[in-house]
């Protein structure tokens, strides 16, 4: 999943980029597998045409709402920070976008609740000096090495790559 270079200003360069875990696909694959036992044991209870045709109906609405959808955001939706800037864009036909420069980035940090440590995922928490605040990036994998990544690339642009020993 690299970001397309032609969206890159010259000079400029990916740091990391990332999507959402795959754990946020479970609850549509959950959707999927009943929704398919729910047709099954519909088809064994009735032989009428109509019925099967208003379930099949309704089926395909619920999976193109419920697991499709949710599918086509997970695979459009990426996080990616750069050299200069983070950017999250999405969607598949109407695309959205949102960029925030790094030096206006106040921190990055990270929270990882009970189930993401089981999946080896968190929350990244990137704050600006915006009035918006800080953009929540849920289910990020191997958030704490990210937030890593990131932080050495906002201490490398704050000029931190002078020595910090003293010397």
């Amino acid at each position: 999943m690299a970001y397309p270079s032609k969206l890159l200003n010259e000079g400029e360069h990916v740091v990391v980029t990332t999507r959402t875990h795959p754990k946020a696909l479970i609850g549509p694959a959950l959707v999927l597998v009943l929704l398919v036992a729910a047709v099954i044991w519909l088809s064994t209870l009735t032989d009428s045409t109509p019925v099967g045709v208003g379930a099949g109906i309704v089926a395909v609405l619920i999976v193109l709402w419920f697991v499709v959808r949710p599918l086509v955001a997970w695979l459009t939706t990426t996080y990616t920070f750069t050299n200069r800037r983070f950017i999250k864009r999405s969607g598949f036909i109407a695309k959205e976008g949102r960029t925030i420069p790094l030096n206006r980035i106040s921190g990055v940090d990270f929270e990882i609740g009970v189930i993401d440590r089981i999946f080896g995922c968190g929350t990244l928490v990137v704050s600006d000096a915006s009035t918006d605040g800080s953009v929540l990036l849920h289910d990020i994998p191997d958030v704490e090495q990210v937030q890593l990544q990131v932080a050495n690339e906002l201490h490398r642009l704050s000029g931190g790559d002078r020595r910090d020993d003293g010397a």
